[in-house]
């Protein structure tokens, strides 16, 4: 399969990668004829989906049978009247239907839309009014049809609301009990490469979400995250930690995994727990693993040497920046190398580290070859090496599959985002004399305390090496003296307990690690760190509690 997409697959160094490495993108692909049902006709047998749970569910799809699946999704979505470029919004967790529906949308030309199954009322009747949404697929979850139907006086473009569930829902169309009844065969319908495929909301840290619209080629652009950094293998079990609402499954749960021939795993949990996710990777001997930090850390503490984790070949970690001290460990108990990758919603992979040079702990490694990958300053000159400035995405106008489109009915974000040929990914690094990128943070993350700019992962790096921290969250919480303080919110390891004693402990641990100023003046003890279901941990959550407790506190 990969044959048909790239002139050459086999590269003898990171140079010779970034030099060669291109995409042949034709005429009017479709991921879901092109790749999924070329596979299926190829070979009937071939695995693509191996559906997981912990009440003990294992299934294996074939292509074949999504194939057969997608036609008969996308047939009842025609008989709705559901037509190429209408939005569809799916909350389905990890149900197969999430794959199936995807491949079905594909076929007709609708408008996928994905979204975590923790959206409220107020977030559904956001995106249906937003985007124009016509019809919702949501998985039975009693939650999710509350919050469904709480928002459908307010979603006036939604005509049609189905579930996917054993039993049907009153009020929704019985999904699986009428794709069953569907014809299997479906006449190939055209599409062009620019046509809108996707869209996801982003996650509205800075405001309401935006819509990031991808286009035909973006599966392509994922070839490159799979194949040649999360080094998946034709027939080999992959699994990404993702739930289907977050970009995170379009990177590491579909596109590029299935190009390869990977069989990815759907892993359908509603709460990641360290010992069953263990157990699993134990049970089904996958070969390779993509999950963001955190897990990494929940999976170190729950004694992973009690598990044979041999099948494993190839570990990434994405969604957050690695601490080096995960690494160390990790590779201590299981003798595998966690290789960082760094990309957003509205990209693939764009800095990872690729086969060809040596891993630098704690560096997201060196620029993908799809893109043209630069860290500049404020005047959009490209930085020395060492300065930290803004990651940029240069010379758009060149072709790239997996292109960037700009944001949805939203000049403002456009204008904010896009200049000069370049897109601003807001994200904050510096780059060193070796070509290696090191990040520091979301440009509204970064904590500016009397006078100083301290990259709050840095700070996480050195609060993450004192043995009684499990988990940390940095951030910048007001101060009325010196405008923002770093403030620590910390997940403790077993058999530790809070106390002021402990605290003042990790503060001088800081101090000691790194540059004293940056030791964290503010330090809270929490349960558990708020959380994406994917795992990746909501900063932004904090800081707008703590703006909200202390502009509380100053009107008293």
């Amino acid at each position: 399969m990969l044959e048909k997409f790239l002139p050459g697959i086999e590269f003898d160094s990171y140079e010779d990668l970034k030099a060669n490495y291109k995409v042949n993108v034709p005429d009017g692909f479709n991921f879901a004829y092109d790749v999924v049902d070329a596979w299926a006709e190829e070979d009937k047998n071939k695995k693509a989906l191996f559906y997981c749970t912990d009440a003990g569910d294992r299934v294996m799809y074939t292509f074949y049978d999504l194939k057969i699946l997608s036609n008969k999704a996308a047939n009842l979505l025609l008989s709705l009247g559901i037509q190429k470029g209408d939005p569809v919004l799916l909350l389905l967790k990890q149900r197969p239907e999430v794959w199936i529906t995807f491949l079905a949308l594909h076929k007709i030309g609708a408008v996928c839309i994905p979204a975590t199954y923790q959206l409220t009322a107020k977030d559904i009747v956001y995106r249906c009014n937003a985007a124009g949404i016509k019809m919702i697929i949501a998985v039975d979850d009693e939650y999710v049809i509350h919050e469904i139907n709480a928002a459908r006086n307010e979603c006036a473009t939604v005509k049609y609301y189905a579930s996917v569930g054993d039993k049907p829902v009153e009020g929704f169309i019985d999904y699986r009990a009428e794709i069953a009844k569907q014809p299997d065969a479906l006449e190939r319908i055209p599409n062009h490469n620019s046509d809108e495929m996707l869209i996801y909301f982003s996650s509205g840290t800075t405001g309401m979400p935006k819509m990031i619209v991808h286009d035909y080629t973006y599966p392509l652009g994922h070839i490159i995250t799979a194949k040649y950094w999360q080094h998946v293998e034709d027939g080999k079990l992959h699994l990404t930690m993702s739930d289907s609402g977050w970009a995170k499954f379009a990177w590491g749960k579909i596109y590029g995994q299935w190009i390869c021939g990977a069989v990815v795993v759907a892993y359908d949990t509603d709460k990641f727990n360290a010992k069953n996710t263990l157990e699993l990777i134990q049970e089904i001997k996958l070969y390779s693993f993509c999950a963001p930090p955190t897990i990494f850390r929940f999976l170190i503490k729950e004694d992973i040497s009690h598990y044979d984790l041999s099948s494993i070949k190839h570990c990434c970690i994405a969604g957050e920046p690695l601490n080096p001290e995960v690494f160390y460990r990790f590779k201590e108990l299981t003798g595998l190398t966690l290789t960082e990758g760094f990309g957003q919603t509205e990209t693939p992979v764009l800095v990872a580290n690729f086969d060809g040079f040596p891993i630098k702990p704690g560096s997201m490694g060196k620029p993908s070859p799809d893109f043209d990958v630069d860290i500049v300053d404020e005047n959009g000159e490209s930085c020395e090496d060492g300065v930290v400035g803004t990651i940029v995405v240069k010379n758009l106008s060149k072709h790239y599959p997996c292109g960037l489109i700009k944001y949805y009915k939203d000049a403002e974000a456009n204008k904010k985002a896009f200049q000069h040929d370049q897109y601003s990914t807001g994200d904050l690094a510096w780059r060193d004399a070796d070509g290696y990128y090191w990040y520091e943070g979301r440009s509204d993350d970064v904590i500016k305390c009397s006078g100083y700019r301290i990259g709050p992962f840095e700070v996480e790096s050195a609060i993450m090496t004192h043995k009684s921290v499990l988990e940390c969250a940095v951030t910048a919480a007001p101060d009325p003296i010196r405008g923002q303080v770093v403030k620590a919110t910390i997940v403790l390891a077993k058999g530790y307990t809070p106390s002021e004693a402990l605290k003042k402990k990790i503060q001088e641990h800081v101090k000691h690690v790194t540059a004293p100023y940056k030791y964290p003046r503010i330090i809270e003890f929490v349960d558990e760190l708020p959380k994406t279901t994917s795992g990746k941990i909501r900063r932004a959550a904090i800081r707008e509690q703590d703006h909200k407790a202390y502009h509380e506190n100053d009107n008293r």
